[in-house]
């Protein structure tokens, strides 16, 4: 294998399927049959997950609410979904533990970085909800936060493209797909892999991005075998 210890981002959106809101539970039960697979491997797995299937903060603050309020609200949202994935894990028999930034002490472990690693060096998948526990940062950041917290090797982005492009591929046919960018590059041409924040915290600790299509069976374990899928963003890449 070619990592050892890896944090996987995935969206809220991933887990809704093509449903256009909540959460389809057969699309998480494939994510945890996948995440299965990555971890009876022998690599150590922590998954930060979004929650924009269920409430975006940022759009609800565009819509009058005040930000802070519903970027708390976003969290919680997050929160829901790691639940969801944590089941289905459970009900495949993966060990795992959920751990959140906002005290949800009934539902969930708080944030301990040290109880983290711990779990990840018994084998257990950690899932951290809640994001950061602060309004104005995206899950995006927090999976760039964790990473570093955690010593992890990697981060995954899963997304629903198969990697990072010079334009819309949807609206521009001839859009160039990378194999390969510098922090640098996908920062100064506005790349929308991840928020700048996240990519500059990624950029000052070294760790190396991997974007790629979750919907393809089997990418997740790909990845972490050091297969060639998607785009990898890292400092010492080549803009290929």
């Amino acid at each position: 294998m070619s990592y050892q210890r890896v944090l996987l981002k995935l969206s809220g959106e991933a887990l809704m399927g093509n449903l256009g809101y909540g959460i389809d539970p057969a699309v998480v039960a494939e994510i945890a049959q996948e995440v299965a697979d990555v971890v009876n491997s022998g690599i150590e797995l922590a998954i930060v997950v979004g929650g924009g299937n269920i409430f975006r903060g940022v759009k609800a603050s565009a819509a009058g609410m005040d930000r802070a309020t519903a970027d708390y609200i976003g969290m919680i949202a997050t929160v829901m979904n790691a639940m969801t994935l944590q089941d289905a894990l459970e009900r495949i028999g993966i060990d795992n533990r959920l751990q959140t930034a906002i005290a949800m002490q009934e539902v969930a472990e708080p944030y301990i970085r040290r109880r983290a690693i711990r779990h990840l060096e018994r084998g257990r998948v950690v899932i951290f909800g809640a994001g950061s526990g602060n309004p104005f940062f995206t899950t995006d950041t927090t999976a760039a936060l964790r990473a570093a917290e955690i010593d992890a090797e990697v981060i995954f982005k899963a997304t629903k493209v198969d990697g990072i492009y010079d334009a819309d591929p949807v609206k521009n046919p001839d859009a160039h797909r990378y194999q390969s960018l510098t922090y640098h590059h996908v920062l100064t041409n506005d790349l929308k892999v991840m928020d700048s924040t996240a990519i500059a915290l990624c950029k000052e600790n070294d760790i190396p991005i991997l974007v790629f299509d979750l919907s393809v069976n089997g990418n997740i374990m790909r990845a972490s075998k050091g297969e060639s899928v998607g785009t990898i963003v890292g400092g010492n890449c080549e803009v290929i």
